[in-house]
């Protein structure tokens, strides 16, 4: 991608660098490329720019399919990044057989500078573990290989049962699709709700599955013969302002209080009262970003009653009030990028 031609001097868009190891998931790899290469500005200029680079010069760079592919830039393209995206491979060698880097992979990551936001996707993680840049903090990988992970670094605090962990400037995903919930986490952080639901709008997803979402899901396609949560969440969906109580939403599909809570944590991973409050934390910060009404009035229409309330939901979720959340997506510029969002809690 190139950088778009602009009248301000000072625009830069914010640089993606995705370092593409021997072994790669062409799926994975090309999640970030989707996901940023979408958002623009208010000028239609992209906000992110995305490189692919290898630990080698530029050449071919081997799939686990049958075929290679050609990245055009070396090692050196890590040191121009504002933040470094390590995707799935299924050859890392002594990174995942011993938890140590390479000299090759280590020389490449010492370019990376101070500061750089670190991502990962899926056993990508076992690169950002292996160079200790997860040394007493929280991560996550895929559910079938987190116990190895804890096993090869016993100082990270690994979790295997959420989609993805946003640790401020490190963050890490499970496998696969969870790699697009963390790109689209990241899009949102940077540049907001309505950015980050026009992307996903444009690859076709769900715009938001919260972090702390189950990564394995014991029914992902319910029988055809069994009822589905489905009405019941449609019919919350329009009336998150108004008090929701379990049993309204579970006369929407006949079942008891009983049925309707296992069968709605099989299908979404997480309880009605979990999903209920995501939503409207999501309802609030959409207002929040596109509306000029009153914390109060926002608090109201995304149904959390009272501004306190809302206040301590945003704090818990995204660890700042709704002024500061607003006065950083009204600014227009890179200050959303200051941001931290903690992974949601798990109950």
């Amino acid at each position: 991608m190139t950088r778009a031609p602009s009248s301000d001097p000072d625009f830069r868009p914010h640089r993606v660098v995705v370092l593409a190891l021997d072994g790669l998931l062409p799926f994975e790899l090309g999640i970030p490329h989707r996901i940023f290469g979408r958002p623009r500005d208010a000028l239609g200029r992209p906000v992110y720019e995305v490189v692919t680079c290898s630990v080698r010069p530029p050449g071919p760079v081997e799939t686990d399919a049958d075929f290679a592919i050609h990245v055009a830039h070396g090692p050196e393209a890590l040191a121009t990044a504002d933040t470094v995206i390590v995707p799935a491979s299924y050859e890392l060698g002594p990174v995942y057989e011993e938890g140590v880097l390479t000299q090759e992979l280590a020389a490449a990551l010492a370019h990376i500078r101070p500061g750089t936001r670190l991502a990962s996707i899926c056993t990508g993680v076992y690169v950002l573990a292996a160079a200790g840049r997860l040394d007493g903090r929280p991560a996550t990988t895929h559910w079938a290989d987190a116990e190895r992970l804890q096993r090869l670094f016993p100082k990270v605090r690994v979790d295997a049962d959420v989609l993805f962990i946003d640790d401020g400037d490190v963050l890490t995903s499970a496998g696969v699709a969870a790699g697009i919930d963390l790109c689209l986490h990241i899009v949102r952080r940077d540049h907001g709700t309505a950015v980050a639901n026009d992307v996903a709008r444009r690859t076709v997803v769900p715009p938001h599955r919260d972090g702390g979402q189950a990564q394995y899901i014991q029914r992902p396609v319910p029988d055809p013969q069994q009822a589905t949560t489905t009405t019941a969440r449609a019919w919350a969906l329009g009336r998150l302002h108004e008090p929701i109580q379990l049993r309204d939403m579970a006369e929407q599909e006949a079942m008891s209080v009983r049925t309707f809570t296992r069968r709605f944590r099989e299908e979404t991973g997480v309880s009605p009262g979990q999903w209920l409050t995501q939503q409207r934390v999501e309802r609030a910060r959409y207002l929040l970003e596109s509306t000029d009404l009153s914390v109060d009035r926002v608090a109201r229409d995304a149904g959390f009653g009272t501004a306190q309330s809302m206040r301590q939901h945003l704090q818990a979720a995204l660890g700042v009030t709704p002024t500061a959340y607003r006065r950083t997506f009204r600014a227009g510029g890179d200050g959303a990028r200051g941001l931290r969002r903690d992974p949601a809690p798990r109950g």
